[in-house]
């Protein structure tokens, strides 16, 4: 156990006071494996993906494609569109935004930045104060690893 640490790794996340990011020592290994062959191999990644999902912008869109090939109504074929959702995710994975953690006493913001088919997104924002100025950041991009029902399909927001 350490104290007054200024940040520390704790499931795969670097966690400081004010952020939480992505730990890139976890995702290193995922990086260098070969696109998924088997459905196995691809729920493993989608798996480990969700994981990271808060960080991940658009994610039920960006693995919609991905997540249709474990069907085991489709033939496994990786596609040109999904081996690119494939190194898509895997960039994002590295390249994810820094999350700022919440601060109850202030006020967030919610934007839904889209719907389609394929799930809705949104992104929790707070402003805050940092260093004596004022930065948005967002604490997470929510709603966006579940597909919408057939209720919601077509509707707009």
């Amino acid at each position: 156990c350490n104290f007054g640490q200024q940040e520390l790794l704790a499931l795969g996340h670097k966690v400081s006071g004010l952020s939480l990011a992505i730990y890139q020592n976890e995702v290193a290994a995922v990086l260098q494996k070969p696109v998924p062959k088997t459905i196995k191999e691809m729920q493993s990644f989608l798996g480990f993906a969700s994981y990271y999902r808060n960080h991940i912008k658009n994610f039920a869109y960006k693995t919609s494609s991905l997540y249709k090939l474990c069907s085991k109504d489709l033939v496994f074929e990786i596609t040109k569109e999904r081996r690119a959702a494939y190194e898509r995710i895997k960039y994002e994975l590295t390249n994810a935004p820094v999350l700022i953690l919440p601060d109850s006493v202030l006020p967030f913001e919610l934007y839904i930045n889209s719907a389609c088919s394929q799930g809705l997104g949104a992104a929790l924002h707070q402003r805050q104060i940092v260093d004596g100025e004022p930065r948005e950041g967002v604490i997470c991009y929510i709603l966006g690893s579940r597909e919408t029902s057939l209720l919601f399909r077509g509707c707009s927001l």
